[in-house]
């Protein structure tokens, strides 16, 4: 009886030690799962046209783009590009990860265009000229020269 004892706490020991050094990456795991299911549904739109105002897979622009990603994971966002700006916690841009929304000023005049950042120093968004795409964040030609932020939204990460 002292042995099957003995061993009995030494396997609820044993237990709860494991519980204890897991408990801790519960969390991220979530949210690595939650950031990741959001790129892949940002990448599956790839091809879709850009339609001024759209927010529907007949076409999109790039806050209605962002807002269809977001919304098909139950998060909720501003309408527009500069809205989303004004929410979320702010990222430098060397602490990006995936699923935060990356801004950058198109016209002159602010905050006017918005995409999802998805790794690997890309992101995906609905351009203009091209339908929803993947760029390079730092394109020195065009994107690099206009990002201006990034805003981490809450449920992405936590």
């Amino acid at each position: 009886m002292r042995i099957i004892g003995r061993m009995q706490k030494s396997f609820a020991f044993f237990a709860m030690t494991l519980i204890l050094l897991f408990i801790p990456f519960v969390g991220q795991a979530e949210a690595s799962s939650k950031s990741a299911a959001i790129s892949e549904t940002a990448t599956s739109l790839t091809g879709i046209k850009y339609v001024y105002g759209g927010t529907t897979k007949a076409g999109f622009d790039c806050s209605g783009y962002v807002n269809y990603v977001f919304n098909e994971h139950g998060i909720q966002l501003a309408r527009t590009s500069s809205g989303m700006y004004a929410s979320g916690t702010a990222v430098n841009k060397e602490d990006l990860a995936v699923g935060d929304l990356v801004f950058f000023n198109t016209t002159g005049k602010g905050v006017s265009h918005v995409g999802i950042y998805i790794g690997n120093g890309e992101f995906a968004h609905a351009s203009t000229s091209k339908g929803v795409r993947v760029d390079k964040l730092n394109d020195p030609y065009y994107w690099g020269q206009r990002y201006i932020g990034a805003k981490r939204i809450s449920g992405v990460h936590s």
